[in-house]
């Protein structure tokens, strides 16, 4: 019986395809494109720069008779399509390149015509420190940060002011996905890999076989997982953004200003019909990506990943031992501009404190192997400085050792600690806060240590003391081990206190440095009427992870 479907379903196929050929002319012709023509815009380009501005941009417009859509395909082994035909392109590889750019265009019922040029584009972007975090130098892969609140997430892509959502519009402010929530879906199963071969990085998506949707791709009803087969590496190219963040005044602390494009119509595990994905924070585990929805570029998705295989321990089996940021010291003069930046000015800095932060070498200095930063009496008031790494080097998790001797006198108050690298956006305590050690000058050697994070500001942090000897003559060792399980806080290697870290905090993403000797202020004080000057003195900073 089985055979006898068949053959009658062959005969039904069969007769069709004879009617459908029969009745052709009803469909209209079938014609192929004529007259195809191609105009190529380089970007910036000018008696000067006859390549270009250096942005690697291109403007690709294409006609042709009986062409109902167009695709282009490039010698850097990328490809798009354009259905109008105009097409903004950028080449990524730096230096003057020449592609060669093949246009094809297709008419109805499948018939094509093609044309070929060559393009020759100047760029002068370049992200090499990306290609490492991505691809480790060889190769790497990349899961759903599936515990992490706001993996999946999505927010406005225009300036946005609403009653419900609020004004922050770099973030998914419209919705984040909870920890694990899509777990009863295939979207988790998806495992991203990114290798170096020569000098080309190339992208593969392991999808299992499934891949989840965004509802607007299917019919518009809810996201769901669907079939498809993404095997195969598509090659990769970073890019310098041009999006609505990099607009944004305080983009430094919100975007790394590279894009990510995936060639083939590849995309990361999640498909909105878009392949080219900003990215916002990546270190050696951690990544988090932005994505403008095809055909909606009100909407912004956001995704973040890391190196965790699903289900696997997220606690260090040991501790963190590879040195990534180091600064000894041992340069006299002003610190490295290279790792260090200012806050200056006066106003209280939210609490109350006396001083005024320079950068002058009454205040902050190396020498004799050391930082020092100094707070001084001047005239009515005090001066003193605040270093910081913002804008030099963030990261998220790993062990932070600094070697110092505190200032003394009653008032001052030094201290070494982190801030979340978006609280421009994510007002404080939102973005986190993290106190490897604050003094107080009227406490002597009592050491504290304290995070701050919603329900935790102020007077009300999460945090311990530790009692030790000669703070202020001595050189003792303050350290932070924070990894996804814990943030744990020590003093010469005693550890003095713990909070356990999950996604419901915000202990999960990029912080930076600081290092200031404030005066007074809710925390310090009163300062003592005779104090004149004193400085805390930095042997090193040490970030491993």
């Amino acid at each position: 019986m089985r055979k006898i479907i068949i053959n009658i379903v062959t005969v039904f196929a069969l007769l069709l395809m004879v009617n459908c050929q029969e009745d052709n002319l009803a469909f209209g012709a079938l014609n192929a494109p004529t007259g195809l023509q191609v105009k190529a815009e380089i970007i910036g380009k000018s008696a000067a720069f006859p390549n270009g501005d250096g942005s690697g941009k291109v403007k690709f417009t294409s006609t042709a008779e009986n062409a109902i859509s167009y695709k282009y395909i490039f010698s850097d082994g990328t490809s798009k399509n354009s259905p109008s035909g105009v097409l903004d392109n950028t080449f990524a590889t730096p230096g003057v390149n020449t592609y060669t750019v093949t246009v094809i265009a297709s008419g109805t019922g499948g018939i094509v015509t093609n044309v070929t040029m060559e393009v020759t584009v100047f760029s002068n972007f370049k992200d090499e420190a990306a290609v490492q975090f991505l691809t480790g130098g060889s190769s790497k892969k990349w899961y759903w940060a599936q515990k992490e609140t706001g993996h999946l997430g999505v927010g406005p892509n225009v300036a946005w002011s609403d009653p419900t959502f609020g004004t922050k519009n770099y973030y998914p402010d419209f919705y984040a996905a909870k920890a694990d929530e899509k777990s009863a879906t295939c979207l988790y199963k998806s495992v991203m890999t990114f290798s170096l071969v020569g000098t080309q990085m190339k992208f593969e998506l392991d999808n299992k076989g499934q891949t989840y949707y965004n509802g607007a791709f299917k019919g518009g009803g809810d996201d769901a997982c669907y079939d498809l087969n993404t095997s195969g590496a598509k090659t990769v190219t970073l890019s310098k953004s041009d999006s609505f963040v990099t607009k944004n005044p305080d983009s430094a602390t919100q975007t790394r200003g590279t894009t990510l494009n995936i060639a083939d119509g590849g995309f990361m595990g999640y498909f909105v019909g878009a392949s080219s994905y900003e990215i916002l924070s990546i270190t050696d585990n951690r990544m988090v990506v932005r994505v403008i929805q095809s055909g909606n570029p009100f909407l912004a998705w956001y995704h973040i990943f890391t190196t965790t295989p699903p289900g696997a321990s997220v606690t260090p089996a040991a501790d963190y031992t590879v040195l990534k940021f180091s600064d000894e010291f041992n340069v006299d003069g002003a610190p490295d501009p290279a790792k260090w930046g200012y806050d200056l000015g006066a106003g209280g800095w939210g609490n109350g404190e006396a001083q005024t932060f320079t950068s002058a070498s009454d205040n902050v200095i190396v020498a004799g192997g050391n930082l020092k930063i100094t707070a001084k009496k001047a005239g009515t008031g005090y001066t003193s400085a605040r270093l910081k790494s913002e804008g030099k080097y963030k990261f998220t998790y790993g062990k932070v050792e600094v070697r110092a001797k505190l200032p003394s006198g009653g008032g001052t108050w030094p201290a070494i600690w982190m801030l979340g690298s978006d609280y421009a956006t994510n007002t404080w305590p939102g973005c986190g806060e993290i106190d490897i050690m604050e003094h107080k000058g009227n406490e002597p050697n009592v050491i504290y240590g304290t995070l701050h994070y919603p329900n935790h500001s102020g007077g009300n942090g999460n945090g311990s003391t530790k009692t030790i000897t000669n703070a202020s003559t001595e050189f003792h060792v303050y350290k932070t081990i924070w990894s996804p399980a814990s943030v744990k806080i020590y003093v010469d290697d005693v550890l003095f206190h713990t909070v356990a870290n999950d996604s419901s905090l915000p202990f999960n993403k990029d912080f930076f440095m600081i290092l200031n000797v404030a005066m007074g202020g809710t925390f310090g004080g009163t300062i003592d009427p005779a104090f004149t000057q004193s400085s805390m003195e930095i042997d090193y900073v040490r970030i491993y992870q």
